[in-house]
């Protein structure tokens, strides 16, 4: 179906809201919360679709709300929309799919969002109060300049909404084991965000009852955001030097390199310094650190924690 731009507003200095109707004035087709939009983006050169999760009020008809995050490392959906879409261009769009299905029957719903993963979670929140069913958000930012739609939050459900800001250290941000640790009677937890909060939460809710606990993945495949259980072998090459290494389950990477005679800076050997960071050319990684940021984990890798993602190899700058 075709939508037209009806305005575009800066929800954050990264992010965008655009609001989205149909070019004749006519209902759109009805959406749950939690749904998302595949739009087609030709101008940037590829056939593959970008998904954008619906954040307005399930109940309106007469628009769509989404809001794109700028990525720079992104597949350049992002930076196409930041840079050159306006209001009055028509694009080209799937009907509302969701994948991401709140469960109305539940009794209790915790509701989890890490930066732009808050749309699907604002959909969610104002179906929810429609139904008078309880709730609570948790909203995961770094600071509040970069949360996106936070008045609106606190405006519309300010008994039920919580803002954790980290500064970038995110042991100061959520304590997700300490929120998850029981389950509420009837309880369902929902997650959309970084892969890292993703993982925390799965994680942290093993032992809840299968089909308790919902997530929502765009970028990347299921084993970023999967709990780590148990270590593995992997390869890593190194584009530089142009050598190859298998790094064994009980060795880290930075392990390897030094037993072949590289000369790598560490420090804490811990994941908390950032000394040994190194750039990513290409492979799934396996965050472990607790310093570097999201945008940071999308070309760089603490060495001396940080593994494979099961079934990949790394191609680092070294």
């Amino acid at each position: 179906m075709h939508l037209k731009v009806a305005s575009i507003a800066d929800a954050t200095a990264r992010i965008k809201a655009i609001e989205l109707v149909d070019p004749t004035g006519s209902a759109l087709p009805a959406f749950t919360a939690g749904a998302h939009l595949d739009i087609d983006l030709p101008a940037i050169g590829d056939d593959e679709a970008r998904s954008y999760s619906l954040l307005n009020d399930p109940r309106e008809t007469h628009r769509y709300v989404i809001a794109v995050q700028r990525e720079e490392n992104s597949r350049g959906g992002s930076e196409w929309i930041h840079a050159h879409l306006k209001a009055g261009d028509v694009l080209e769009s799937s009907e509302p799919l969701n994948n991401f299905a709140l469960n109305e029957a539940g009794e209790h719903h915790l509701l989890i969002a890490g930066g732009i993963g808050v749309t699907p979670i604002l959909a969610m929140a104002r179906r929810l109060s429609a139904m008078q069913t309880p709730f609570h958000i948790h909203y995961c930012a770094r600071n509040r300049d970069m949360a996106a739609f936070v008045d609106l939050f606190e405006s519309e459900f300010p008994d039920r909404f919580t803002l954790h800001l980290d500064g970038g250290d995110p042991a100061r941000g959520l304590n997700v084991a300490q929120l998850l640790q029981e389950r509420p009677s009837g309880g369902h937890t929902y997650v959309c965000g970084p892969a890292g909060l993703i993982r925390a939460v799965r994680e942290t809710t093993s032992h809840w009852p299968k089909g308790s606990v919902h997530y929502e993945l765009f970028r990347g495949a299921e084993d970023e955001t999967a709990p780590r259980n148990t270590d593995a072998p992997f390869d890593i090459f190194l584009q530089r030097s142009g050598k190859q290494f298998t790094v064994p389950a009980d060795k880290s990477i930075l392990d390897v390199l030094k037993a072949e005679g590289f000369r790598i800076k560490t420090l804490c050997r811990e994941g908390v310094c950032g000394t040994c960071r190194t750039v990513v050319v290409s492979g799934g990684v396996d965050h472990r650190d607790d310093v570097l940021t999201d945008e940071e984990r999308e070309t760089e890798m603490q060495i001396c924690v940080s593994r494979a993602l099961p079934g990949q190899t790394l191609v680092l700058d070294l």
